[in-house]
């Protein structure tokens, strides 16, 4: 995960956008650290793709500000050359092959490195010769994201970037993208609906409902409020006696045999410091990161929509 010092490079200011009445977006907020992996979830509807387009400079807000590194996106070619965005919904002229849009890349993207396109070539192992809009949906977005690092952006806005992907080009994306924040801190905003495809990526969540954004924090500081917990019993334990510890809130737990595993509202360093008061003393007692979904679901009381957690 990248660290970033507090810099604001990608922001929502009170967007708002009605298509034929109907908000879209209804002041939508967003702060994206410079350097940072910002994973931006919700259910499908929610206002996602929406709100990239305004980022992209696709649309214009009916009011509110899109703003990236601090000016306007709107109307603004300079500050596009610096931002790339990946739609889900992907466009290549019909004609043209990979080769053909490295020149088109190179043509619009002054920052574009054909070394490092070179580079990149057994990453994506695509056909050079074959028309893009040929290939299929994967094969596509492998494609998108070897031209968009290329173009050596400090922004990119990728809606569900690895939809379509196999299990393996998945982690090559990841990768990819993961080394372009820690080599040249470029700063990343994901949407998805999908929490798991985002935990072990993001370092900042955002949650959006219905055209707003009903929550954005760090993932440390969520990690940081709740602890999952893994002890072995001593024998004879009870099982439901195994961690009461006055001042602690249990938010779940869970038993297989003498391994019993808990979810408890504190810090890893105060759970663990209680564990030693236990009586008799578990023989084994480890703290583990809790997954994204097990944040959502148990901190954040899964804000009422499960349809997000697929």
């Amino acid at each position: 995960m990248a660290a970033n010092n507090g810099e604001i490079m990608i922001e929502a200011r009170a967007i708002t956008k009605l298509f034929e009445g109907f908000p879209a977006l209804s002041g939508m907020e967003l702060h994206v650290p410079k350097g940072s992996v910002y994973g931006l979830v919700g259910p499908n509807g929610a206002g996602k793709t929406t709100l990239i387009r305004h980022l992209a400079g696709v649309y214009y807000p009916d009011g509110g500000e899109a703003l990236i590194d601090g000016a306007p996106v709107w109307e603004n070619p300079r500050l596009k050359e610096r931002i790339i965005h990946i739609p889900d919904d992907l466009y290549f002229i019909p004609s043209a092959n990979l080769t053909d849009l490295v020149k088109y890349y190179k043509g619009v993207y002054p920052r574009f490195d054909a070394g490092r396109f070179e580079a990149l070539k057994a990453a994506f192992p695509l056909d050079m010769k074959k028309r893009v809009s040929r290939f299929s949906k994967g094969m596509q977005k492998q494609a998108a994201l070897w031209l968009a690092l290329c173009c050596m952006p400090d922004a990119m806005l990728l809606d569900e970037p690895v939809d379509g992907l196999d299990p393996m080009a998945r982690r090559t994306v990841w990768s990819l993208i993961l080394k372009e924040v820690a080599e040249r801190r470029t700063t990343v905003l994901i949407s998805s609906h999908n929490l798991r495809e985002l935990d072990g990526v993001s370092d900042h969540i955002g949650i959006m409902r219905e055209g707003k954004l009903v929550l954005e924090r760090a993932l440390a500081d969520l990690q940081g409020s709740v602890t999952k917990l893994q002890i072995v019993l001593a024998k004879d334990t009870e099982p439901e006696a195994a961690f009461s510890v006055p001042g602690f809130e249990i938010m779940h737990s869970s038993q297989n045999g003498r391994l019993s595993e808990y979810i408890i509202k504190g810090g890893v360093g105060e759970v663990l410091a209680a564990v030693e008061s236990i009586d008799p003393p578990p023989l084994l007692a480890d703290a583990v990161p809790l997954t994204l979904e097990e944040i959502f679901i148990y901190e954040l009381g899964g804000m009422g929509y499960a349809e997000i957690l697929v």
